[in-house]
């Protein structure tokens, strides 16, 4: 990210790498960087995947637990680097405490616009999946989808990650004459 990018996108299925791969970005940069972590650990298994990404973080990072208010803790950054992790588990967090999407994904795109330093958000690829048999699966699917559009038109460089893989599918600050 030496070309700094303001907004970073880093998206792609479940175990393909995202996390790591975000957490790389910022690490390029000079510390203290931000981890905005959205996970509520809700079982043994959460529990131990939020530890588990705790442990592979350096005690460089300031990790701000926040379910549901990303445009607060993207204020709270200051100039430092921020790396949200994921905005999938945000909407779902939103979706099941019956939050307004709409609106809280305006308010998302605006803490983007007034952030000071870079940002890059990590979010799941999930419609290249079947299609859900439960309507709030379906719900979630399409929000899902309208969310990840609305972060890839705002984002300076979009990168899916594939099999550990990343393939930039968008680089405005590389094309930019």
């Amino acid at each position: 990210m030496s070309d700094e990018a303001k907004l970073t996108f880093v998206l792609g299925g479940a175990r393909s790498g995202k996390s790591r791969y975000a957490e790389s970005l910022l690490t390029a940069l000079p510390p203290p960087w931000f981890y905005i972590a959205t996970a509520a650990a809700g079982d043994d298994e959460m529990t131990a995947r939020i530890e588990a990404h705790r442990v592979r973080r350096a005690a460089s990072w300031r990790t701000v637990e926040t379910p549901r208010d990303i445009a607060r803790a993207l204020a709270a950054c200051g100039d430092a680097p921020a790396l949200v992790d994921c905005l999938t588990l945000w909407l779902s967090n939103l979706m099941l405490s019956e939050t307004d999407v709409d609106a809280e994904i305006d308010r998302l795109e605006k803490a983007l616009q007034a952030a000071a330093a870079p940002v890059v958000l990590v979010s799941n690829e999930v419609g290249f999946g079947i299609v859900p048999d439960h309507p709030l699966g379906r719900r979630f699917r399409d929000w899902q989808g309208v969310l990840n559009q609305r972060m890839a038109a705002r984002a300076d460089r979009v990168v899916l990650m594939v099999a550990g893989l990343p393939l930039v599918l968008k680089d405005a600050v590389k094309d930019a004459p």
